[in-house]
């Protein structure tokens, strides 16, 4: 889809109706706390480094004005496609748009295609986006029956399929417990182990569900999860290297981030949420990062009832600490 890895967006490379012909409904979560947090800056440079469909990157590139300049990172090219249209610059912004780059890759580059202490700010939404969720074909969702994939990238070697029928059993249910935190992933791992093969995601719902029983939220109250969401997640982040790419991510901010830039992250679950949590701590304690908040934001009960996404959402904000501040912390 992109040849070179990067793509730059620009009026003549925009389609033909990109802004008119297709309707962008995706509603970023946390969308104005991430934009408050950022502090963007006209003229600056931004990095997203979870594309999606362009939520968050339409909003900052409107803020930015043409002597901006936006960096966004995706590892899907159909998302890369979407969010390049949606990100050309609108009727009536020809002459006030900054310029978008766009590269199909994972934001464990981040060090490697931005250039050192260049950035203005960072974002990331981390986790799958809705998009693919929806996408039965892509193997994500147990919602609706469809090949087990969940490659965010298409063009990545492995595949949840070969997972699930080719990991033996106590490296499966070492995975399941380590990414999904499911304390049943010995006995979720041997159904799974005796069922193959499974090719569909209903089916490794249904072997899953028929070796746990639904969790129930705390004191009984409310409505249990699926018992095969922790699974699912599990093997999503593990094909997908989710959490070697957050580290990398979180290794790599500090040395892009200019001093005063930003840092903002939305995490969906507590391996993440941990993981940038540590990050800014440690990186406080060191004279790198101001944490901007004490806790972590989340969603108004206005947007968790609009975007039920929203409702694990949890954004934490940081501010690079200028190089003096920091020896003299150190």
């Amino acid at each position: 889809m992109l040849d070179s890895g990067t793509e730059s967006v620009s009026d003549s490379g925009a389609p033909r109706g990109a802004h008119g012909g297709r309707k962008f409904n995706h509603a970023p979560v946390l969308c104005s706390e991430a934009i408050h947090f950022l502090a963007i800056r006209r003229g600056g440079t931004y990095v997203d480094a979870t594309l999606g469909l362009g939520g968050h990157s339409s909003a900052i590139a409107a803020a930015l004005g043409r002597e901006g300049r936006l960096i966004a990172f995706d590892k899907d090219p159909v998302a890369l496609e979407m969010a390049r249209q949606r990100l050309a610059a609108p009727e009536g912004r020809q002459d006030d748009w900054p310029e978008v780059v766009l590269h199909h890759a994972s934001y464990a580059e981040l060090a490697e295609r931005v250039a050192p202490s260049s950035a203005d700010g960072v974002l990331a939404d981390l986790g799958v986006s809705s998009m693919q969720l929806d996408d039965a074909s892509r193997g994500f969702s147990f919602q609706a029956d469809g090949r087990l994939d969940m490659r965010m990238n298409p063009e990545s070697e492995l595949t949840a399929e070969q997972v699930v029928n080719q990991f033996g059993e106590s490296d499966l249910a070492d995975l399941i417990y380590e990414f999904g935190e499911e304390r049943r992933s010995r006995r979720i791992a041997r159904a799974i182990v005796r069922a193959r093969p499974i090719r569909t995601t209903a089916h490794l719902a249904q072997v899953v569900s028929a070796a746990a029983r639904p969790i129930i939220h705390a004191k009984g109250k409310g409505k249990g999860i699926h018992p095969a969401t922790l699974t699912f997640q599990a093997i999503r982040i593990f094909v997908n290297r989710e959490l070697e790419d957050l580290d990398a991510l979180l290794l790599a901010a500090p040395k892009v981030v200019k001093p005063g830039g930003r840092l903002v992250v939305i995490s969906f679950h507590s391996l993440e949420d941990r993981r940038v949590k540590d990050a800014v701590r440690d990186g406080h304690r060191d004279g790198v990062w101001l944490p901007l908040s004490k806790k972590p934001v989340i969603a108004t009960p206005e947007e968790m009832q609009e975007n039920p996404r929203a409702r694990s959402a949890k954004l934490r904000a940081a501010e690079r600490v200028a190089a003096a501040a920091g020896r003299r912390n150190k």
